[in-house]
């Protein structure tokens, strides 16, 4: 019921903020810019028509980049679809072959978008890939159920997909799948196992340094997830009838951390452009755009993901399955681990990352290797000048020793 009355409310409100976009583009092309008055009036409606979410994927936007001395053209290209995921190839117009690298974004209310930062820093060295996870809003209810498990398999799928020597890098929550994806493949003696593994800021094991994030996944009962939480695709959508947990939820949760600094953000933009400062203004716009661009996660997949990571610790207990079959990160003997964590994190706590090395007891110690980065939060530890100067040279560093 709530998800479609904001749903209703979302789109009675859209011909509104279309109208303030019009007003905005019709006073500036009358000059607008030049009366502080109009100004304050024109940041007025921009801010009532950018403060929405939208549901569609925005843009990578890496159409170039920089190799030694010269920019190369970069066309995106899909290499594997399915209903929920696709399988983003970043082709660079360049003749020497790269090593190719996964990078799993996290199925968390965002799309894969949001790793633009970290994919524009990994596409000058490797071959890049990307889990580009489709919207559970806009997936018909005929494509069928998608769990925890399958979101192992597609890991496993892609991987295969890319062919030899991949490198397997993942953002927050898919550590877990992902470290599950490599010990099964190993398990099995896999050609196409992955050559590395980095994981970023994942909730190995939660029970460790537990955040306010922690604490509220394990709080409630199941139960309490399923009914207060879970949402059914209103009519008018593509997915119309499908058991959501819908992006806006979780916008909303995150939102709430920090409330105060997103309200100060906001009347920070507000003055920025009364006063003129296109540039800031900019910043704040493209940063908003992509954090309330939200995708609804399949309802099996959410509650799986509580239950399993965050209330019964599956994969630190040893009882984590895939499809009844036991896994086994002790089965990974030869393989590069790295875990990487942010002393200022308030969403992944210290020492839940990094307790993948101990999990993966058959790996020689020289395979294994963390990195603690002071001086950031969550976001910092994959976007940001220190990901880019400080972290991402030692994860290159590990992932040259594995080609």
């Amino acid at each position: 019921m709530m998800y479609a009355m904001y749903d209703g409310h979302a789109r009675a409100l859209a011909p509104f903020r279309g109208h303030a976009t019009w007003m905005t583009a019709l006073m500036r092309g009358a000059g607008g810019d030049r009366s502080p008055s109009l100004r304050r009036m024109m940041a007025g409606f921009d801010l009532f028509a950018g403060a929405r979410t939208t549901h569609k994927r925005p843009s990578f936007g890496l159409d170039t980049t920089r190799i030694g001395n010269r920019d190369v053209a970069v066309e995106e290209e899909a290499v594997l679809t399915t209903p929920f995921g696709t399988l983003l190839r970043f082709r660079k117009d360049i003749a020497v072959r790269q090593p190719p690298l996964l990078l799993v974004a996290p199925m968390s209310g965002h799309f894969a978008t949001l790793l633009r930062q970290t994919a524009e820093t990994l596409l000058p060295d490797f071959d890049l890939h990307v889990t580009d996870w489709h919207n559970g809003r806009d997936v018909p209810l005929s494509a069928g159920i998608f769990g925890f498990d399958d979101f192992v398999e597609h890991i496993m799928d892609f991987v295969r997909a890319m062919g030899q020597g991949v490198h397997l890098l993942a953002v927050c929550q898919p550590s877990v799948a992902v470290l599950a994806a490599a010990a099964l493949m190993h398990e099995d003696r896999d050609p196409l196992r992955p050559r590395s593994v980095t994981l970023m800021a994942g909730p190995i094991d939660t029970r460790l340094n537990p955040t306010r994030v922690n604490r509220l996944a394990s709080s409630k009962p199941m139960a309490w997830f399923e009914k207060n939480l879970i949402a059914t695709v209103p009519f008018g959508n593509r997915g119309a009838g499908r058991r959501v947990y819908p992006g806006v939820t979780q916008l909303t949760a995150f939102m709430s951390l920090n409330i105060a600094r997103h309200i100060a953000a906001h009347e920070t933009y507000w003055r920025n452009l009364a006063s003129g400062e296109r540039e800031a203004a900019e910043a704040h716009r493209r940063f908003y755009d992509e954090y309330f661009a939200v995708m609804d996660l399949p309802a099996e997949f959410y509650l799986e993901t509580v239950e399993r990571v965050f209330q019964t610790h599956d994969l630190p207990t040893g009882t984590l399955a895939y499809r009844g079959r036991p896994v086994q990160p002790r089965a990974i003997s030869r393989m590069g681990l790295m875990t990487v964590e942010g002393e200022k994190d308030d969403i992944c706590g210290i020492g839940q990352t990094m307790a993948a090395l101990d999990l993966c007891s058959g790996l020689p110690t020289t395979m294994r290797s963390h990195h603690l980065q002071t001086g950031v939060g969550h976001y910092g530890v994959f976007a940001g000048r220190r990901w880019q100067n400080e972290i991402y040279p030692r994860v290159r560093g590990m992932m040259q020793g594995y080609q």
